[in-house]
């Protein structure tokens, strides 16, 4: 197969593949060492042809693939789809649409949480996908024979995997729930960066306002440094040391070199001061204008309740053949625990009608759980 590393080229082969309801796509890049991911190879394949493209090939410029990839009449399929997604939003301001996230039919079909690409073609056709360049530098050149047929494998496998699940989900009658997950997926707001929503990227739970305002303007100050810098947030500063000043809010050098999750000599560099400053920025915001920070829950029981929603979880997965992760998150469960109208995906839709009305009887005692015959059962109560 010879690789694509012309403009003319590439327009031919996206001109091609157009004509096609459904195409299978793929991308190797690199963001080890960078914010912005670095696109290296992008793979394509119709039922028809497969074609590999060299992103990095001087000269060439990637606006028909992009114009491909907002081709409403063409079905684009990928696995795990967000950090390609992601990269093509970046690189052209363009959210593929329509698609089909494998990964997510998957979960939806029972085959696992977030199952890797390789286990799930083995699973559906029986082929054992090679490994070997998986975690190859797609960015040295000239790339070899053996990391294009990989990159050719990669959509050739995916065209099957995406007609087996496809024909399965019309079949049980649960193509419309991927549907709604691919809504999510193809919103901007997923893919929507601005450091002033960087904190809620974190783990970290606050208790006070002070501490919210000080980690919203930290977060902010890391995300922009980061994208300056075009380096992983990590390397400007780790999340345990954003958690740590937020709590501490350091209004000084010398305060801030006491926090030991900072770097030592950090507060000697010219971040520190910036550091400092971005915590006075937020000890100096309105708090009332805040988001709501979430309260301590009273219910002394509410461990226990979380329990029994888990258990009732996994009753529910293991009955209908469905990833227990794609109905409701641990979040969504102790929402549930805390809030009958808990604003959570597990009480909307077909989570609602799978598990979710399930989930609040359980808690107002007109549903117990018992075992019957080594298994978990719902047992209606009067």
């Amino acid at each position: 197969m010879d690789l694509i590393t012309t403009t003319a080229d590439l327009a031919a082969a996206c001109s091609r593949l157009a004509k096609h309801p459904v195409i299978t796509v793929d991308t190797e890049f690199l963001r080890e060492t960078t914010y912005y991911p670095l696109l290296c190879v992008v793979q394509m394949a119709s039922a028809e042809e497969a074609i590999v493209i060299d992103a990095l090939a001087e000269g060439i410029d990637l606006k028909p693939f992009f114009e491909l990839m907002a081709n409403e009449a063409v079905l684009k399929v990928f696995h795990a789809a967000r950090q390609d997604i992601e990269i093509v939003w970046h690189q052209a301001n363009i959210i593929p649409h329509p698609v089909f996230d494998t990964q997510i039919a998957a979960m939806v079909l029972g085959y696992g949480d977030s199952i890797a690409y390789d286990q799930l073609v083995e699973k559906v056709t029986g082929h054992r996908p090679d490994k070997t360049h998986r975690f190859t530098d797609w960015s040295r050149r000239p790339l070899t024979k053996e990391q294009m047929h990989y990159a050719v494998s990669d959509v050739t496998h995916l065209r099957d995997v995406f007609a087996a699940l496809d024909a399965d989900l019309k079949k049980r009658r649960r193509s419309e729930w991927v549907s709604i997950e691919m809504e999510i997926l193809t919103s901007p707001r997923t893919y929507d960066f601005h450091p002033e929503r960087a904190w809620e990227r974190l783990k970290t739970r606050v208790r006070k306002p002070k501490d919210l305002a000080v980690l919203m303007e930290v977060a902010a100050w890391r995300e922009q440094e980061a994208q300056s810098r075009d380096v992983p947030r990590g390397r400007v500063l780790r999340d345990e040391a954003i958690s740590d000043i937020a709590t501490h809010a350091p209004t000084s050098l010398e305060k801030l070199a006491h926090l030991r999750s900072v770097p030592k000599g950090f507060e000697k560099s010219k971040w520190g001061a910036d550091i400092v400053a971005a915590v006075e920025r937020g000890l100096a915001r309105d708090f009332a204008t805040l988001p709501k920070l979430e309260k301590p829950r009273n219910n002394s029981n509410g461990a226990a309740i979380v329990e029994l929603l888990k258990v009732l979880l996994r009753m529910t997965a293991e009955r209908h053949a469905v990833a227990s992760k794609v109905i409701a998150t641990v979040d969504d469960l102790e929402e549930i625990a805390a809030d009958d109208e808990a604003d959570v995906p597990a009480l909307r839709g077909w989570r609602r009608e799978l598990f979710g009305d399930a989930a609040l009887k359980l808690k107002r005692g007109e549903l117990a759980l018992a075992i019957e015959k080594g298994r978990v059962i719902g047992v209606k109560r009067a």
